[in-house]
């Protein structure tokens, strides 16, 4: 079965209308243009078979503004729904009950995980019919055009395998299989899906279909150890919380949210990817399980440092207060 098909009977047979790409239009735009491109060769005799047609209706603007739109409302639809999910399994006491009262899942682990599954799918197909989809117009007019919206979209932060949320539902997947293993294997979500280690180093890996594959580092690009109470930043980079404050210029009691619009990520240097920021919660649960002893050091570590921190920034507000 060819994938447009098996893309188009996918998103028609989920129970509530979700956002997807208009695989089956923008495979019809890109048709018109190969004819269009093909009678003007045909016409003009020999043409040069790098540059499209006059008043191409693909480079004017119509494939572009099109599939931007789509993908900003696919990666907004999963980041939405998964942060529901995971706040929902994260929820303890009256909050909880309050949740299983409102209706939003059934109160049970089967029904968390199936969720979860469901999530990944749409993000996972979504993203490769993006990609065939730029494949075929790079195939169609001998450009690199397509890869170049590519990088684009990553830059905006609409590549929906660069979600946050998408790294936290593979660890909330890992979470509920140690804890519930017979459910998750009579569910058989995320088989591939593991925490391991190279020479001490961790790395959240993912083997997924169609030869996709996820490979998410935890070494914490300021320290060099281990991420500890992991954020991601909104350009998609995973740091220590402790360490993206310190990158941010701010003080843990501030936190991030209080970082200059123009502070930088460390590593791509991009600016104001502070306020956005997403603590990964079932992130640190794994860490915390699967590291243990490591965790508890650096846990004594950061509590001093937070007491430290707490107190100089009281001490300055009496300062302050005082006139001093």
């Amino acid at each position: 079965m060819k994938f447009c098909k098996k893309y188009q009977e996918y998103m028609e047979g989920q129970e509530k209308r979700l956002p997807g790409v208009g695989f089956k239009k923008l495979k019809k735009i890109l048709k018109k243009c190969r004819r269009d491109f093909q009678s003007q060769k045909h016409i003009n005799g020999v043409l040069d078979v790098r540059s499209c047609p006059h008043q191409c209706s693909v480079c004017d603007g119509t494939f572009f503004p099109s599939l931007l739109k789509e993908m900003s409302e696919v990666v907004g639809c999963f980041n939405e729904r998964a942060r529901k999910l995971l706040e929902l399994h994260l929820a303890s006491g009256f909050r909880k009950y309050f949740f299983w009262f409102k209706g939003k899942l059934q109160g049970n682990h089967a029904a968390l995980t199936q969720e979860g599954k469901d999530l990944v799918t749409y993000a996972l197909i979504n993203a490769i019919a993006m990609r065939k989809i730029l494949k075929k117009y790079d195939k169609i007019h001998y450009s690199k055009q397509g890869q170049a919206f590519k990088s684009q979209a990553q830059s905006m932060h609409i590549e929906i395998l660069q979600s946050p949320w998408l790294c936290e539902l593979m660890a909330f997947h890992i979470n509920l299989r140690e804890t519930k293993a017979k459910a998750m294997k009579k569910l058989g979500f995320f088989e591939g899906c593991s925490l391991k280690f190279n020479d001490g180093k961790p790395s959240l890996t993912c083997e997924l279909f169609d030869s996709v594959k996820l490979d998410i580092d935890l070494t914490c690009s300021i320290c060099l150890d281990t991420v500890f109470d992991p954020v991601a930043l909104t350009c998609g980079h995973i740091f220590c919380y402790m360490c993206a404050c310190s990158a941010a210029s701010v003080t843990i009691v501030d936190g991030l949210k209080s970082a200059k619009p123009k502070a930088k990520c460390p590593l791509c240097r991009e600016e104001g990817v502070y306020e956005g920021a997403v603590h990964l919660e079932e992130l640190c649960i794994l860490l915390s399980r699967s590291c243990h002893e490591y965790w508890e050091e650096r846990l004594q570590t950061e509590r001093a440092e937070r007491v430290r921190q707490t107190k100089e920034h009281w001490e300055s507000q009496c300062r302050a207060f005082m006139g001093v």
